[in-house]
């Protein structure tokens, strides 16, 4: 199977968001969990002063009726104005563009921002809405029964796993 080496795949993303934003004012919005990890690591690659703003997005996801409540839903906390903010929006793997889509809706009730842009570590591919991001660090094809998962291990390094989705 394709072997992803995380951190390389970081320092990527890392490069081209500051390629991008060069002179910007950026505030980041991590999605639980793996896009909270990535957000902190580019806050201080960034050097970006405000502090991360964390999503968990289980209550916004238009699958919720469907899934239900997941044991591990955490608050979302954002403690900075959104309002005319550019915000950028962080997530470890990007496929259908559901989760995206719940971010979005759950960071606009939160106020109106000047933009939204997206980082993500890993687009997959598989849209099933038309969102696409911004920046990313690699893009790869794989069969929609395999999942992709980012790991952080007890020295804060990531690690991308597969993984057969259960039926």
């Amino acid at each position: 199977m394709l072997e992803l080496d995380a951190e390389t795949i970081y320092r990527h993303l890392a490069q081209r968001a500051r390629e991008t934003f060069v002179g910007e004012t950026l505030k980041l919005v991590g999605v639980h969990t793996g896009g909270v990890w990535l957000a902190e690591r580019l806050k201080r690659d960034l050097k970006i002063a405000d502090p991360v703003g964390i999503l968990d997005v289980s209550f916004y996801r238009d699958d919720f009726d469907q899934s239900g409540l997941k044991p591990a839903v955490r608050p979302s906390q954002i403690a900075f104005d959104v309002a005319g903010s550019h915000i950028l929006l962080v997530d470890d793997v990007l496929n259908t563009g559901r989760t995206v889509r719940a971010a979005m809706n759950e960071i606009f009730d939160y106020g109106r921002p000047a933009r939204v842009d997206l980082a993500v570590l890993i687009d997959r591919g598989g849209r099933e809405l038309p969102i696409a991001a911004s920046i990313v660090g690699a893009t790869i094809e794989l069969p929609a029964d395999v999942a992709v998962v980012l790991v952080r291990d007890d020295d804060a390094q990531l690690h991308l796993t597969m993984e057969k989705r259960g039926d």
